[in-house]
């Protein structure tokens, strides 16, 4: 097994820590192109304007990690944000470290190099672990070494891509935490995961209020009747969806029947209330 390569930039420069350092070269920015590789996929507009006019006045202090293409240009292992703003402040050179590494190196020191600054949401980080499983065949156990997390840790992401689209879009934008979707994964009913994802952005509901919101609101997996009517069925799921609560519809043969709708305090009471008088 690799050894752990948690390590920081210290594990993308060769040469640091001991022995001669790794010499820094002076690359035009368009001879470099981008990682195919890179798990970053969101680059913000405000951010990146604020490093731009930051190079403009000091540079680029930190060099950016590059490999040598056949063709003679160069490919970005880490940096991306760097380089973008290195070519947005219309710099003809940008300092660069140049590391050998074969395309197989690739995706995964530029994963260690943005988990390691932190730099991914919690979506992309999860899209590169499954990437670096998929693609090198690692457990759970071999990328937690990799990447210098723990284990529970790595699960915990590896679970958000079971989550339905809309919520990992939420996720990948800021709108929801690594937090509130580990509380949202122990509901395992995906319509009401929607309904209480919106919640939690409407309400702006803490971690804490939406483990508590999704311990009352869990559905327990079950077999339903096999008499029991579709169409009853398909409006209890509507119900839930609309209210963000548990609902049971019982429906007689005599046509009679009632809707129990739970809450759990005084607030959702009151939050009920408003959207069944309104």
């Amino acid at each position: 097994m690799k050894p752990a390569l948690g390590k920081g930039l210290s594990a993308l420069i060769p040469g640091t820590g001991k022995g001669k350092a790794k010499e820094i070269l002076e690359i035009d920015p368009a001879n470099i192109v981008p990682n195919k590789y890179q798990p970053r996929r969101i680059f913000r507009d405000e951010t990146l304007n604020e490093l731009v006019a930051s190079i403009k006045e000091k540079g680029v202090i930190q060099p950016v990690i590059v490999r040598k293409t056949d063709g003679g240009s160069y490919q970005l292992i880490a940096g991306e944000r760097r380089w973008r703003a290195a070519r947005m402040a219309g710099l003809s050179g940008i300092p660069a470290i140049v590391k050998e590494a074969a395309p197989s190196e690739v995706l995964e020191l530029a994963l260690i190099e943005n988990i390691q600054r932190e730099d991914l949401n919690p979506l992309e980080a999860a899209e590169a672990f499954q990437r670096l499983i998929d693609d090198f065949n690692l457990t759970h156990d071999d990328l937690s070494a990799r990447v210098g997390k723990d284990r529970a840790t790595v699960t915990n992401y590896l679970r958000i891509l079971k989550l339905p689209a809309e919520i990992k879009q939420w996720i990948a934008e800021g709108s929801l935490s690594i937090g509130h979707a580990k509380a949202l994964l122990r509901v395992d009913n995906r319509r009401l995961q929607i309904s209480m994802a919106k919640r939690i952005i409407r309400d702006g509901l803490s971690v804490r209020q939406a483990e508590a919101l999704s311990k009352k609101s869990a559905v327990v997996s079950r077999p339903k009747p096999a008499a029991r009517d579709p169409q009853i069925a398909s409006l209890e799921e509507k119900l839930v969806q609309s209210l963000g609560t548990k609902v049971r519809l019982i429906h007689k043969s005599n046509k009679k029947g009632k809707i129990e709708i739970e809450y759990y305090s005084l607030e959702e009471l009151d939050r009920l209330l408003e959207i069944l008088i309104n």
